[in-house]
């Protein structure tokens, strides 16, 4: 998968043509149900990390998608869920605050299991908000044979709301173009927001971050996902490498210990890994220089949280 993400070059944001649609579209749902994975299906790279951990998403990002008839500018947000800890205070607040800033609600479920009660506690906040909501049944795919006795409480959860439903596969990317009809159906005339040639509008650094944290979620488990933060400390940029020292800021000695490995087999890993997938954002060669360090209780200290770009947003 190659990214074209040109944060310095991209086109100018031309005039729209008669009946173009543009909007902000959240994409919300309790933790795991695939929503990083269908913003990255939609706009059709990848510009947020995914994988099999819970709450892989930490802040706000946004995928864009220009097409002759709109633009749709998608916003992943964090998993809702009951909070453990300051992030995670911080995680929900953001994903709520969500809600009420975009112009449509695509409420994302698993279809592959039964409805629970944290698919009905992120209803009942969306019931309350102004904007149109859409269900997404994600992960048909997965379906087992009594695949209707599942979607039966989502379409009924739909019914109760009054809110469209359509069923889809974020991995597959199946069935993807009825959604992007309803969504485009739903949004209202407006202009183009950012050039069409643009895909995210995050900064370089904070992509860089995500790649090398995703690597880590793929390759610990238990606490260490959790518990990481990465700092980008330096890029220098030549005419044949790219040269980046990044700094992996974990709780306690034990998770420093399983990051590094033995004779630092981990860290060499997650560094290669890490290194491939950023040369794919660059489009060329890249030096990558990982340091682990142990910050206590991160995670609880509001200093440190805004430190590592965590804090409520606007």
């Amino acid at each position: 998968m190659v990214f074209t993400l040109d944060f310095s070059g991209s086109s100018p944001i031309p005039t729209p043509p008669p009946g173009f649609r543009s909007g902000f579209v959240g994409i919300v749902g309790r933790p795991n149900v695939g929503k990083s994975t269908l913003m990255n299906a939609l706009v059709g790279q990848k510009v947020a990390i995914t994988s099999p951990t819970a709450q892989t998403t930490r802040n706000r990002l946004r995928g864009i998608l220009s097409t002759p008839q709109a633009q749709i500018i998608f916003v992943d947000t964090p998993g809702i869920h009951k909070p453990h800890h300051e992030l995670g205070k911080i995680l929900v607040k953001n994903a709520r605050l969500a809600i009420d800033a975009v112009d449509l609600t695509l409420f994302v479920v698993d279809g592959s299991v039964a409805m629970g009660r944290g698919d009905q506690f992120v209803a009942e906040l969306l019931s309350h908000s102004q904007n149109p909501v859409i269900v997404g049944v994600n992960k048909v795919d997965l379906q087992p044979a009594e695949a209707d006795s599942l979607t039966a409480s989502y379409t009924a959860l739909a019914a109760d709301y009054h809110w469209p439903q359509v069923k889809f596969s974020a991995l597959q990317t199946s069935h993807l173009d009825g959604l992007l009809a309803l969504l485009i159906d739903q949004l209202q005339p407006g202009p183009y927001y950012y050039p069409p040639d643009l895909v995210t509008d995050q900064p370089e650094r904070f992509i860089m971050a995500e790649l090398i944290r995703e690597q880590i979620l793929l390759h610990t488990r238990e606490e260490v996902p959790h518990s990481v933060a990465i700092a980008i400390d330096r890029v220098e940029e030549t005419d044949t490498i790219t040269r980046i020292l990044a700094t992996i800021h974990v709780e306690r000695d034990s998770q420093k210990g399983i990051l590094i490995g033995k004779q630092g087999s981990m860290l060499k890993t997650i560094g290669s890994e890490a290194r491939q997938q950023i040369q794919k954002l660059v489009m060329g060669s890249v030096y990558l220089e990982l340091f682990v360090k142990v910050v206590p209780r991160w995670r609880q200290s509001r200093n440190r949280l805004q430190d590592f770009g965590y804090e409520v947003e606007n």
